[in-house]
């Protein structure tokens, strides 16, 4: 499923995207706001967006253009795939500033779009495919992209998780702390690994053996199982050697 928003102050040219959208080869989710205002002040967390550069709003005085600066600005959210909507060709270099992934001229020609919208498209499903090979965390100030293959197992400790990674061809662990929450790294990384108790998360290819009580990694670590998560470990683990 992609998420889609389509972000223009002509309720006709929304309607518009909208449908060619939904010509498309693709299961999407479309949303459409009618302001830079109303999209920020959504939420985002969308994986393409429809943006005019034109665009006018009222209350903030914020463009298209602006807008795009802002969400590349923010760090701290998912960075959408943004294609430009424009009456005007003139602004068609701007677009590289923010790093947009194509642009389209009003009135938008529908061939034009199904090419814009499937390059798009890949660039979207191959960074998800990516990014369920990494950890993407934020470590030391800067954005730090981790193998899942190399983390054995993560703890819970306060407000951090702790990544006990392989240390290059060794068997031994290194470790690796930064702010995050166990419990949405555990439904971001299901299928690969499995919530053993409540302060750790395991890599499923990394168990080597177990008991009702505690789990033995490829590397002679011993961690804890919860009897209650010993049922649920189980199915998982079952599953993932399949």
């Amino acid at each position: 499923m992609i998420k889609v928003a389509i972000c223009d102050d002509e309720k006709n040219i929304r309607s518009y995207l909208a449908s060619l959208i939904r010509e498309q080869k693709a299961e999407c989710e479309i949303t459409e706001y009618a302001s830079a205002e109303e999209y920020l002040s959504s939420g985002m967390g969308h994986d393409l967006l429809f943006l005019d550069i034109a665009l006018e709003d009222s209350a903030s005085g914020m463009d298209g253009m602006g807008m795009a600066r802002r969400i590349r600005g923010m760090e701290q959210i998912k960075q959408p795939a943004i294609i430009f909507v424009t009456g005007y060709e003139k602004y068609v270099y701007d677009a590289f500033e923010v790093e947009a992934s194509g642009y389209l001229v009003k009135p938008v020609n529908e061939q034009k779009f199904a090419e814009v919208f499937s390059r798009a498209q890949d660039k979207i499903l191959s960074e998800t495919e990516q990014k369920k090979k990494t950890l993407l965390i934020q470590y030391a100030g800067a954005n730090k992209a981790i193998p899942l293959d190399r983390i054995y197992y993560m703890e819970s400790r306060k407000h951090k998780v702790v990544l006990y990674i392989k240390d290059g061809e060794q068997a031994s662990l290194r470790s690796l702390e930064y702010y995050a929450k166990i419990g949405e790294l555990e439904e971001e990384l299901q299928g690969q690994f499995c919530r053993i108790h409540k302060g750790y998360l395991v890599n499923l290819s990394c168990v080597d053996e177990y008991s009702r009580t505690e789990i033995m990694l490829a590397n002679g670590d011993k961690l804890p199982l919860s009897k209650y998560k010993y049922e649920d470990f189980v199915k998982a683990y079952l599953r993932f050697m399949q």
